[in-house]
């Protein structure tokens, strides 16, 4: 491995073929595509370095590009039904490697199709082999139930765990003569799908995943599941609202929100504002900002601007984005909460981006408290999602990007 801070590699395969689920890379869990999910956990994991997804099909593609990550386009012979996993992530690191002149030094195999991934599961896996101390990894989760499997035809011979002939169900893991506590027994680990981790020269000599020393990284329980039919696609949509909600860093989905209102300054300004020899005063704001609520506009979202500011430069960016405002308001949450009654929009459906403490109220009244990342240090504790992006500089944008799952040009 380089003496260099270690290239970390995380791949995620994602053809478009599916029998079981059709198109299940772009079904949607907690409102957001199965690839977006998992490339928001590898973006937000602080050991990798680089985020690929290799597909064979354009729409997820576009998805993955829009969540952020690169794309590797697989060719055919590696995108059918028979192809491997490790086919998709060889071919990836050989693409990626002649893109940025430098071969990965740790590879991971992120499978989409485990909705519940977090990006500590990810970090997990990729630190246990980028710290030298191990050569895999692999999610595992307690497992405490008894196996059995069925005898078959009962051939002669053929001896479960317990020594009974075959024909009948027999114990694998245990015999079934003799059932210790939970506590006697030795712990057995479930491998969950979710995430691999490989050192990358040892992954291409060895040709498989397993090799080495391989570190079982122990995740929860309640998050394991894998999406292969449509019954499985319904527990996870079943399970998101309570799962998703446990996660601090979760980020809104078209499917999570039905209006968004958007604090003005040090939200869609940088907080300053410049005032000449008049007393006029004038601000600046991003373009990107209105391409984004442009895009919310199309969606048919609800939009308002609510500012406790009672200046005709709000009234004039409106105007510009043509969209309502309120301003001038001394109880920012009473004049929300109104607005919310006359469109007859929930409030826990209702996305509000601030910066500063005369937020709060508001933030305790919606679903979505938003707050971008130059916000005050309270207000960014009291929101449910951060902007990467500064107030003024593009955060409404990135936000409407996660709304609606892509990224805007």
């Amino acid at each position: 491995m380089s003496t260099d801070a270690p290239v970390v590699l995380a791949v995620i395969p994602a053809r478009g073929g599916s029998k079981g689920v059709p198109a299940k890379n772009l079904a949607t869990v907690g409102g957001v595509p199965l690839v977006v999910r998992a490339v928001r956990e590898c973006l937000a994991a602080r050991t990798v370095t680089h985020t690929v997804v290799s597909t064979d099909d354009e729409a997820i593609a576009e998805a993955a590009r829009g969540a952020g990550a690169e794309v590797v386009r697989r060719p055919g012979d590696i995108a059918g039904d028979t192809a491997t996993s490790e086919a998709a992530v060889l071919h990836a690191m050989d693409v990626h490697a002649e893109r940025h002149g430098r071969a990965a030094d740790v590879v991971l195999l992120v499978q989409c199709t485990s909705p519940f991934l977090t990006r500590e599961d990810v970090d997990g896996v990729a630190a246990a082999v980028a710290g030298g101390d191990a050569d895999s990894a692999l999610t595992v989760a307690p497992f405490h139930g008894f196996v059995w499997r069925d005898g078959g035809s009962g051939d002669a011979g053929d001896t479960g765990a317990s020594g009974d002939t075959a024909g009948g169900g027999f114990g694998v893991n245990h015999d079934k003569a003799y059932r210790p506590r939970r506590q006697d027994r030795p712990q057995d680990l479930l491998e969950t799908g979710a995430a691999y981790a490989m050192r990358a020269d040892g992954f291409r000599a060895a040709g498989h995943r397993f090799f080495g020393r391989t570190a079982p990284v122990r995740t929860d329980p309640a998050r394991v599941l894998e999406v292969d039919d449509p019954h499985d696609l319904a527990r996870a949509r079943a399970l998101a609202p309570l799962l998703d909600g446990e996660r601090p860093g979760a980020l809104p989905a078209r499917g999570d929100v039905d209006a968004v209102v958007l604090d003005f300054d040090g939200t869609q300004t940088d907080d300053r504002v410049y005032v000449d020899s008049d007393g006029r005063e004038t601000v600046a704001v991003h373009r990107g900002d209105g391409l984004g609520i442009a895009a919310l506009r199309r969606a048919g979202l609800p939009l308002l601007i609510l500012s406790t500011e009672e200046n005709p430069v709000v009234a004039a960016r409106a105007r510009k984005l043509r969209i309502p405002v309120l301003h001038g308001v001394d109880r920012k949450d009473l004049a929300l909460k109104q607005w919310c009654e006359e469109q007859g929009i929930a409030p826990e459906r209702v996305l509000y981006v601030g910066n500063d403490v005369n937020d709060l109220p508001c933030f305790g009244l919606v679903g979505w408290p938003v707050a971008v990342a130059s916000a005050h240090d309270v207000v960014r504790g009291a929101a449910r999602a951060v902007t990467s992006t500064p107030g003024g500089a593009g955060a409404i944008r990135e936000i409407a990007s996660w709304i609606l799952g892509k990224e805007l040009s």
